[in-house]
């Protein structure tokens, strides 16, 4: 059987999605976004009906929390576009628009081919990563489980 890297990550907003605080990271979106369906490797990501990017999608409680989720072929196709990409100009911008994390704020899990998680799955599998640590069910890149 075929498997493919599904992963989420959170963050928490400094302010509202529309506050003008946060305006220079949903400028690029699109961009970045774009960047990601062109990477080597990528398969799906979450979006909102009607839009380009999932901001509007939280299967949690709090409006703060917004959410990305991806589907990718392998492990490093994902670290290939997270870490050696144009999207390291977000990530290191990150404490302008995001508190700093408490607990862990990404979860990878293995799913078969042709198959994408709903948002509600990405959530039950990064809050047991946040209780339990890594395991087959979720885990983080620091700790890689082959399927």
């Amino acid at each position: 059987m075929e498997y493919q890297l599904a992963q989420i990550n959170i963050a928490k907003l400094l302010k509202p999605i529309d506050h003008p605080q946060i305006a220079d990271f949903v400028n690029q979106l699109d961009e970045i976004n774009a960047l990601a369906e062109k990477s080597k490797g990528f398969v799906w990501r979450l979006k909102d009906d009607g839009s380009n990017d999932a901001t509007s999608i939280n299967p949690f409680e709090d409006p703060h929390i917004i959410v990305n989720m991806s589907v990718w072929q392998d492990t490093e196709t994902l670290k290939e576009y997270v870490y050696n990409s144009a999207h390291v100009r977000v990530l290191t911008r990150r404490k302008d628009w995001f508190e700093k994390p408490a607990k862990a704020h990404m979860a990878l899990w293995w799913i078969k081919k042709d198959e994408f998680p709903t948002a509600e799955e990405g959530k039950k599998r990064i809050e047991y990563l946040q209780l339990h640590g890594n395991s087959k069910y979720a885990f983080t890149f620091r700790n890689i489980i082959k399927p």
